[in-house]
């Protein structure tokens, strides 16, 4: 697996750095094309990497902004990654960004899955990633364990897949492997000792194991204690 890993001296450099990074990757996509797309995780971890982000100079007005995945719940709720990004993300000079969701109003994913991608199709593939890795090596909604998984790596996967995985509350909604994978630049965001072991760990095990290996080759590696 390869990939490149950068190690920060604290948290507050590595999200200003990855900040001007994707800035900047996301200003050369622009150069050359109409449009540009980024998706970024939810969590209170990537917070000061949007904090910085939003306000950025740039296009904004010509950038789609995605979650790589979403709890299936309202906005409304405290649970909802969509509530995060627009409060750390989509502000400043981002709120000019068009926003493409992965909830619609209705009880379980399954119904309104076509409808989300629909939209999302054309914005692909993506500038940009941004992704976590949790202690189980799960990456975005793709869990270790959960339901369709297998599917959820498959190179013909659909774009996006509804997941119930052990532990989770409620429905996870996930862009596929391939979809995330297929992003011209990958970024995955680790902190502490622990996620870096994992990392580690994740080395030469199958993706049904650790899904975080379906997207690290090529991907730079960003950590901080």
């Amino acid at each position: 697996m390869n990939y490149d890993f950068r190690d920060y001296p604290d948290r507050e450099m590595l999200a200003m750095d990855l900040a001007n990074q994707i800035a900047g990757e996301l200003r050369a996509a622009l150069a050359h094309q109409e449009r540009a797309a980024i998706a970024v995780p939810g969590g209170t971890s990537p917070g000061p990497v949007f904090d910085a982000l939003c306000a950025a100079d740039l296009d904004w007005s010509r950038v789609d902004v995605m979650l790589t995945d979403e709890r299936w719940v309202p906005e409304t709720s405290e649970r909802s990654n969509t509530r995060l990004l627009r409060e750390r993300l989509l502000t400043d000079r981002a709120a000019a960004a068009r926003f493409l969701p992965l909830y619609a109003e209705a009880e379980a994913p399954e119904g309104k899955l076509e409808e989300l991608a629909a939209d999302i199709e054309p914005a692909l593939p993506l500038a940009v990633v941004l992704l976590g890795m949790g202690a189980d090596m799960h990456t975005a909604s793709i869990f270790p364990g959960a339901d369709k998984l297998e599917e959820a790596l498959a190179p013909n996967a659909p774009i996006l897949l509804p997941m119930r995985a052990p532990g989770a509350q409620e429905p996870r909604i996930t862009l596929s492997a391939h979809v995330l994978d297929g992003a011209l630049k990958k970024h995955v965001l680790v902190y502490g000792s622990e996620k870096r072991d994992v990392l580690h760990k994740a080395q030469g095990l199958p993706t049904s194991e650790a899904p975080v290996n379906a997207i690290l080759d090529g991907a730079v590696v960003h950590w901080a204690e």
